[in-house]
């Protein structure tokens, strides 16, 4: 009953101003359990029109296609600033606003102004009622949020969004559901020691020499502090010294002595004696390390899921449980000499749980990133074309695209497994983004495979979609030292960091010669699809749960470009060759 009143409160409310953004209902797997305190506490950040998006997006372009005569030519954080900059009159106008509704402490740091305030005062700034809801599948998660808000015609010119109100969902590591990580006995673990290092050894588990075999990576760069490669992690999670140095005596013995770094952002921790889940942040750093050593890694521990409530330990006003947009704020506020060249992420959630203007805004900040040289690369997903399959807005059957792995603007990997030759393995997610539009450097690569596909399956997806994945790698039985003892994991949040990890290494060697890093990867990706072993046995399996497809749905790997393992894995002696040429593999 909670959730129709507020529902029908939200709404109504808005009626004298402009909705930015409304929900049909309260998303799936979320509850209404009470209507916030008047005198509660909630923080919010508002993000201004940018003056020059469409040319920063033309900038971008130009900096990442080859060929184009401002190849390279990345910006520096003041020059990017200068394109996202909105004008004075939408920051003297929006601070106006603020200040009418007593808000006097709004900090504005160019597009975004930040402030908190009391619930009762947000709730008459933005026309809207919140409430606090449960997670239903974590009954420890309550969110601060509504499901409507508006804001007045005179400064709704000049916002794109106020955020955290209307997303409800948060990060979830990418790992698969069918191979879920494994804690192995002694016998087990000296077992697998043994075969790793051989081809047929390959095709049971994975370690550092497996993926430096499979992928022909023979090159060791030398130390180069500009070149860290960094991994996110959300969600409690703490990659572990002693599982890293362990992982490094036993798969990656040169690499003793090398350790990592870490940043706290949005009240992150470095908490080692954790009880949480570490298996996701242990596998990116251990994976980044067997691929890339001796490249410098960091680890960027972003907090932001809880508690809500403030504590004495934590005391984070309630609302402020918005991880991606704390952390790439974060990340584009860093100077030019400490922001790293290639972040891996292996989280995302399922593209149209996240409101359109949220996933546009994110995915511009991806953008972003890619202009100031960096190579963002995101695990596409572990449920084939989706999981439940069912469209929100009529609950009609409809395939499951992820975010962020839908922005144009990262490199969104796919999962393989065997060898000679790989296969697509079933829950590698692929398929064609809801929000954004296919940009013409994936064109001449995706058009064939729908022409091949014809009307299969056309009710369920956009053809004309941004197309996931772009690339795969290896995501199967993964050795993991995760607490002390030997793991497999499996995901595509394992294809991620190897990916990385290669992209590091390609920097690298682009530095010797005195060339930029790659940042934003996709269009030479696209432009040089010879680099990559197309991958066309195997499918991603999803739609399970829905009658009217009776087997479920499933991408196919195909000859070409396709929605499982994009154009394929690396050939990294290739890929070698292209990004800088005259440096040998080896």
């Amino acid at each position: 009953m909670i959730r129709s009143i507020l529902l029908v409160a939200a709404v109504a409310s808005a009626a004298s101003a402009r909705v930015m953004d409304s929900l049909a209902a309260v998303p799936r797997g979320w509850e209404a359990v009470r209507q916030a305190s008047p005198d509660e506490t909630v923080s919010l950040r508002i993000a201004l029109k940018q003056q020059q998006a469409e040319a920063l997006e033309q900038a971008v372009l130009e900096i990442s296609t080859p060929g184009d005569p401002k190849y390279g030519r990345h910006l520096t954080r003041d020059e990017l600033r200068s394109y996202t900059a909105p004008s004075k009159s939408a920051t003297l106008a929006v601070t106006r606003w603020l200040e009418d509704h007593s808000i006097q402490s709004a900090v504005a740091d160019n597009d975004w102004v930040s402030f908190s305030t009391s619930v009762e005062n947000a709730s008459h700034l933005l026309k809207t009622d919140f409430a606090w809801y449960l997670n239903a599948e974590n009954d420890s998660e309550l969110k601060l949020r509504t499901l409507a808000y508006s804001v007045p015609d005179e400064v709704a010119a000049h916002i794109d969004l106020v955020q955290p109100t209307t997303r409800f969902g948060q990060p979830v590591a990418k790992r698969s559901t069918i191979f879920e990580l494994h804690h192995l006995d002694a016998a087990a673990a000296d077992k697998i020691k043994l075969a790793a290092g051989t081809a047929e050894g390959c095709n049971l588990t994975i370690t550092p020499d497996c993926l430096k075999w499979l992928y022909d990576i023979k090159y060791t760069p030398t130390d180069s502090v500009e070149n860290t490669i960094a991994f996110a992690s959300f969600l409690e999670q703490y990659a572990r010294y002693d599982d890293f140095q362990t992982f490094q005596s036993t798969y990656v013995p040169e690499a003793q002595g090398q350790n990592f770094t870490v940043e706290l952002v949005n009240g992150g921790l470095d908490d080692q004696n954790s009880w949480h889940d570490s298996g996701e942040a242990n596998l990116d750093i251990q994976y980044i390390l067997g691929v890339s050593h001796p490249v410098p890694i960091l680890q960027y521990s972003t907090g932001g899921r809880g508690p809500l409530i403030p504590t004495t330990t934590q005391p984070t006003p309630p609302g402020t449980n918005e991880p991606y947009l704390e952390w790439l704020t974060y990340l584009l506020n860093q100077t030019d000499d400490k922001i790293p060249k290639v972040i891996s992420v292996s989280y995302g959630e399922e593209e149209q749980s996240i409101p359109r203007d949220y996933a546009v805004k994110v995915c511009n900040m991806f953008m972003q990133l890619g202009a100031r040289g960096v190579s963002v690369i995101f695990a596409s997903g572990d449920s084939g074309p989706g999981d439940h399959c069912i469209r929100n807005t009529d609950n009609a059957t409809y395939f499951e695209p992820t975010f962020p792995a839908g922005c144009p603007y990262v490199t969104a990997v796919g999962a393989t497994y065997l060898t000679n030759p790989e296969r697509a393995i079933s829950f590698s997610s692929g398929g064609f983004s809801m929000y954004h539009a296919r940009p013409k450097w994936q064109k001449g690569a995706v058009e064939p495979y729908l022409r091949t596909l014809g009307d299969t399956y056309a009710p369920y997806f956009d053809p004309r979609g941004r197309a996931i994945p772009d690339i795969a790698a290896q995501g199967s039985n993964f050795n993991v030292i995760d607490k002390g003892y030997n793991s497999l994991l499996s995901g595509t949040s394992a294809s991620a960091p190897v990916v990385a990890g290669i992209v590091g290494l390609l920097n690298a060697a682009r530095y010797t010669q005195g060339l930029p890093s790659l940042g934003f990867l996709n269009p030479w990706l696209y432009n040089n699809s010879d680099a990559f072993t197309d991958v066309v046995m195997g499918a991603g399996v999803g739609c399970r749960r829905r009658k009217d497809l009776k087997h479920g749905a499933y991408w196919n790997a195909t000859a070409g470009w396709d929605p499982v393992t994009g154009l394929g894995t690396p050939k990294f002696g290739r890929l070698l060759e292209i990004a800088a040429p005259g440096v040998a593999n080896a």
